[in-house]
């Protein structure tokens, strides 16, 4: 089983979870560690010979040092790119947390050092018509890592999401500032306002890349506290 385990949350789409999730991993492989990354669930995928894949998983799989099979990094692939309860509807499918926990625990009794599960979307992306993926890392119990897409209006998603997180009763063990916003005003600012409010470590500043690339994220990430912990 893998002695550190975390749940990847992005205060909105496009935050960069998988940029954040990604780095984090080769940041872990240059230290020698045994490294899995999961998607356990990805709403917009191509078909392919091989069956649906998603680029975010692929991105995933490629990052991790343990080679697992795509179906074990992404059990739910669902083909159109919309929110995952919806995907899940026109796939014909229906989701379930505890469906979605369960298959994630399997992979988890692999042995690695550190394991990421990517969430999709938000912290509040609904699953079905009375759960949300938030219940996935509650029935996991694994600490939060809070990708925080720096833009105008970052603040308040970010507050929002990490009183949510404590409200479901699990710990939020670091944050990520990714510029997803070049242009941003105020971004030194708002990264002094987000490190005094928020309850938790910065674990790294992205700046803004014109190609994501997990080496270059790497280079920015500092897991000595995720490690500690």
């Amino acid at each position: 089983m893998a002695k550190h385990n975390f749940f990847i949350a992005g205060t909105d789409t496009d935050a960069g979870k998988t940029l954040v999730s990604t780095g984090i991993l080769v940041a872990a492989n240059r230290l020698g560690l045994q490294t899995i990354g999961l998607k356990p669930i990805a709403a917009g995928c191509a078909q392919t010979p091989d069956g649906l894949r998603n680029d975010d998983a692929l991105r995933l799989q490629q990052a991790a040092s343990v080679r697992l099979s795509y179906d074990a990094v992404n059990p739910i692939a669902l083909p159109a790119a919309v929110a995952p309860h919806i995907a899940a509807t026109q796939a014909g499918r229906t989701l379930s947390a505890d469906r979605i926990a369960a298959l994630c625990r399997g992979t988890m009794l692999q042995r690695a050092d550190l394991l990421l599960i990517e969430g999709a979307g938000g912290w509040r992306v609904p699953l079905n018509g009375r759960e949300m993926l938030s219940r996935v890392p509650q029935l996991l119990e694994t600490p939060v890592i809070l990708v925080i897409g720096m833009k105008l209006g970052c603040i308040n998603h970010a507050l929002l999401t990490a009183e949510a997180i404590v409200r479901d009763g699990l710990r939020m063990a670091g944050w990520v500032a990714n510029r997803i916003d070049p242009g941003m005003s105020c971004y030194t600012e708002n990264v002094a306002t987000l490190s005094g409010l928020l309850q938790a470590p910065l674990l790294g500043e992205i700046p803004h890349l014109a190609a994501p690339c997990a080496a270059a994220a790497a280079d920015y990430l500092d897991l000595s506290e995720l490690l500690r912990s």
